[in-house]
């Protein structure tokens, strides 16, 4: 076991831990991308699937042994999740509450855009 600092993520075996960790999320986010139905803002991975990426992108910026995928896959990820949210959400905006779509796309895409960011920086 190789140990280079004091920190809680600082040897070899919570490298291993975290990497873990990602490989779930990762696993699971390409899992719900192959049923763009359960992407749907309403359901549950439509709502998971954010929270893995933004998950993703906060552990690679620590490069505590994070598993980061392919941009192209962050690209495909993007791109799957954003066409099903773009044709649904309309469904599902109350009235009395139009600014919501343009605020929670511009989330959505700064949450893909910077895990795509990590994914472009390590796999250079």
């Amino acid at each position: 076991m190789g140990v280079w600092g004091p920190g809680n993520f600082d040897d070899d075996t919570a490298g291993e831990y975290v990497w873990g960790i990602t490989e779930r999320l990762i696993k699971e986010t390409n899992d719900a991308m192959r049923n763009p139905r359960q992407l749907e803002p309403d359901e549950y991975w439509g709502v998971i699937v954010p929270c893995n990426v933004e998950l993703l992108s906060l552990l690679a910026s620590k490069r505590w042994g994070a598993s980061v995928p392919k941009p192209s896959v962050v690209e495909q990820w993007k791109e799957t999740y954003m066409t099903v949210w773009e044709g649904y959400i309309d469904k599902l905006i109350l009235p009395e509450h139009p600014e919501h779509k343009a605020l929670r796309r511009e989330v959505l895409l700064r949450t893909f855009d910077e895990l795509l960011a990590y994914a472009r920086f390590h796999h250079q």
